[in-house]
């Protein structure tokens, strides 16, 4: 569907969406009807977080900021090697620094590390850290720190979960050169190194880490916390960047819903809340606050297993992926906002290679099933409000594809029994993933050896490709294997990826320096010591 169709067509999908949706679902779609019908009139009305930060002025010092997220639990953890939970990923930036990290535009930066360089194979690797940044209680940031972190995620009786993305590393091998220089040696040819060790998978903690009373070089130090409710957080006076942070103290609420959430926001019990739903967003922006969206590049797919009936034969999963609307989707779960997918993962990496747009062909779809001896399939899809619009999206899906002769049965879990035993087995499902560039996604997603390859991907081609591109340190090189590695999945792949979804945050307008941000983390990736508040 065009984004200039008739509005009938969207009626008639919301009249789909009331009979064959929950209740819930409907009702948070119904209160973006506004947005979907008229296309960015709410975008229009929001106006640009950019601008009005412009106009307030210079930023000001002081003041308590408080902040809404969703998703917290008992266990959550101040631990930065084992985060878990939003709230926890929302936490780690306000302690930690890692030595390279992502910015608001999805690329990476040199944080903590003043150098990371390859050898010429990538089979090591030189960092060296800056000098002046110390922890929070008083100790010079070293190269010991470097080590210590490195050996603390790859120790192999309590492994951090980076850990699978570091098997390369030879952390028995790890040679401090002085004291502010490491040499980090790999057992085979790592090019995307700098992606595997950025903020959201290691933060720099120093020797001596205590997790009770944790220290980082991070703009903010700990005051206190209480795992699924409350931690507090205050100004860092000896902080490494020049003149951040700018408030005073950083205090994260974890609430249990999104409606609790919004309501505290517009009662002034909070100034910022992350990771709002499209439904919410007209309720937000009625009360006077200001809306920030945030063409992520994150990735909700639907994954297909390709070592199993039917999804073995690429016919169907191409014929899956011909058979669904996605502008419709994109219409129906995020009011027409975020990028449109094309089953290619990491739309902000530089090596990113635009292909065919696919557009819903239902004749193509049935002709592939039939040649592939599938047509009429039934098959069950395994989903789980893991995200905004999983569950909704799985439901239109459904809908969508019955015109193909697909009938697909939707099994909605509990988000603990969908990350149980059986994650990473279900035939037909969805997951969720942070903006990653190409390499640290096919790495962790793609091959037989990655952590979290629910596809079962294992294709001979593309393997031989990924080590190659290990090999390479020449971008350019390097881009041209990568896009190769795309084609395959845009062919062949098991991951079917409808849209970007778009992150929506909210806050007060006395509240500055709150920026879009692609890697799909909310509140400009969580980074507060940006925020500060204008008279």
């Amino acid at each position: 569907m065009s984004s200039n169709e008739p509005n009938s067509r969207l009626q008639e999908d919301l009249a789909w969406a009331e009979q064959h949706m929950d209740r819930r679902s409907f009702m948070s779609l119904l209160g973006t009807g506004a947005a979907a019908v008229s296309g960015a009139g709410l975008l229009a009305a929001w106006g640009g977080p950019s601008a009005a930060s412009a106009a307030a002025g210079k930023p000001r010092r002081g003041g308590h900021l408080r902040v809404g997220l969703t998703g917290g639990a008992s266990s959550d953890t101040l631990y930065p090697l084992a985060e878990v939970t939003i709230p926890d990923l929302a936490r780690s930036p306000q302690l930690f620094n890692s030595l390279i990290q992502f910015d608001s535009n999805g690329q990476l930066v040199n944080t903590l590390a003043e150098e990371i360089t390859p050898n010429a194979n990538a089979t090591a690797w030189t960092i060296r850290v800056k000098r002046g940044i110390t922890f929070h209680n008083g100790k010079d940031l070293t190269a010991d720190d470097v080590i210590h972190t490195f050996q603390t995620a790859l120790n192999p009786k309590s492994p951090a979960p980076t850990a699978a993305l570091l098997v390369p590393v030879d952390v028995k091998g790890i040679k401090k050169l002085d004291a502010m220089t490491v040499r980090i040696p790999c057992k085979t040819p790592y090019s995307p190194l700098p992606q595997m060790i950025q903020n959201y998978n290691l933060p720099i903690i120093p020797v001596g880490f205590d997790k009770a009373k944790p220290v980082g070089t991070g703009p903010f130090r700990f005051q206190s916390f209480t795992p699924g409710s409350v931690s507090v957080f205050t100004r860092n006076p000896n902080y490494w960047e020049t003149g951040l942070p700018y408030v005073d103290t950083v205090t994260i609420t974890d609430y249990a819903d999104e409606s609790s959430m919004v309501n505290a926001l517009l009662g002034g019990q909070e100034d910022a809340i992350g990771g709002i739903s499209v439904g919410s967003l007209a309720g937000v922006k009625n009360g006077g606050k200001t809306l920030v969206l945030s063409n992520a590049g994150g990735i909700t797919p639907f994954t297909m297993r390709t070592d199993v009936a039917p999804f073995n034969d690429v016919r169907v999963r191409q014929a899956m992926r011909l058979a669904i609307d996605r502008v419709q989707m994109r219409n129906l779960v995020f009011g027409g906002h975020g990028l449109l997918g094309n089953d290619v993962t990491s739309p902000y990496d530089t090596a990113y290679k635009h292909f065919p747009q696919r557009k819903q062909d239902i004749a193509q779809a049935k002709s592939l099933l039939k040649a592939a001896g599938h047509a009429g399939l039934t098959v069950p899809l395994v989903t789980t409000q893991i995200a905004q619009g999983t569950v909704l999206v799985a439901q239109v899906l459904a809908q969508q594809v019955k015109a193909a002769g697909i009938n697909v049965t939707v099994r909605t879990i509990q988000t603990s029994d969908f990350f149980g035993p059986n994650y990473l087995k279900w035939a037909f499902a969805q997951d969720l993933y942070y903006y990653s560039p190409y390499m640290l996604q096919a790495t962790d997603a793609f091959l037989p050896t990655s952590p979290y390859n629910e596809t079962h991907f294992n294709e001979s081609r593309y393997n031989a490709l990924y080590k190659q591109a290990c090999a390479t340190t020449k971008q350019s090189a390097l881009t041209a294997l990568e896009q190769q590695m795309m084609e395959i999945d845009y062919t062949s792949g098991g991951y079917i990826i409808p849209y970007f979804p778009p992150v929506f945050d909210a806050h007060t307008p006395k509240l500055q320096g709150v920026q879009p941000a692609v890697t799909g983390a909310a509140l400009r990736n969580f980074e507060m010591k940006y925020f500060w508040f204008s008279a």
